[in-house]
């Protein structure tokens, strides 16, 4: 009988993404692999009870470091692989010249004031980037200046940032890479001297240590070997979210013209 895994997946597009390259290796391997889907921290809350046995792809140490610590205050975990480096950013879009807001004060401005949409919209609440945008929003002034910050669905933040393009309106987007809107627009970053969006972060597998007796050497190292990138995770998801394919033909697609052969 094969051996079960049950792999904790962040239900945000690029963290399915990187799932499913994760649950073909683990089939590849001899696995039967069932995937729950859940918000951030209870991923991790999962992980902690033994409800999942691992996690692809936990932020580690910014976004995601407090979760991770708290499950550790139970069951030791192993880190593995390097799925990509990601990080947080609020982006603009490049027509808005760099000589009218190149940082987070800009926003204040008043002739940037009077043109900004002081909507923003973000994801959910659990999100490393929801967390260091609210702590953005008091630590410069932008609610006291009119701004308000929104939480809700992945779908919610951007579809309102590609409609905002559509009318070529001036808007700030809290997001992150790698993520799919980065393969189609160019968004510029927005400098943030104050640090409050954490570093750049390593994702990676976390697999609990009491499931590791499941795995060979052999495949543990397998599994620490894996690395993607920004770019690679960003343009799967743009083919599965905005061009409608089927996530997992288009992932074990990339396996076998990318990865595989480097085998």
């Amino acid at each position: 009988m094969k051996n079960k895994i049950i792999l904790g997946v962040t239900d945000l597009s690029f963290h399915r993404i990187t799932a499913s390259i994760i649950s073909h290796i683990l089939i590849n391997m001899g696995f039967d692999v069932e995937r729950i889907y859940s918000p951030h921290q209870d991923n991790f809350t999962k992980l902690k009870s033994g409800e999942v046995d691992m996690i692809a792809s936990a932020w580690l140490p910014s976004s995601h470091g407090i979760y991770k610590a708290d499950v550790e205050e139970k069951v030791e975990l192993l880190e593995l692989g390097l799925h990509y480096k990601p990080y947080a950013l609020w982006g603009i879009p490049d027509y808005i010249p760099e000589s009218a807001v190149s940082e987070i004060k800009d926003l204040l401005k008043p002739n940037i004031l009077s043109r900004m949409n002081r909507r923003i919209q973000g994801i959910n609440p659990g999100a490393g980037i929801t967390r260091f945008s609210i702590k953005m929003m008091n630590s410069y002034g932008l609610t006291r200046a009119g701004y308000t910050f929104y939480t809700g669905s992945e779908e919610d933040c951007f579809t309102a940032f590609e409609a905002a393009i559509e009318n070529k309106e001036w808007v700030v987007v809290p997001l992150w890479k790698p993520q799919f809107l980065h393969h189609k627009h160019n968004i510029r970053e927005i400098s943030e001297p104050k640090g409050l969006l954490g570093v750049i972060d390593r994702a990676v597998l976390l697999l609990r240590q009491d499931k590791s007796i499941d795995f060979t050497q052999e495949q543990i190292k397998q599994l620490d070997s894996l690395k993607f990138s920004n770019e690679i995770i960003a343009a799967l998801d743009y083919q599965v979210s905005r061009e409608g394919k089927a996530i997992d033909e288009v992932t074990k697609q990339w396996l076998i013209n990318h990865h595989d052969r480097n085998e």
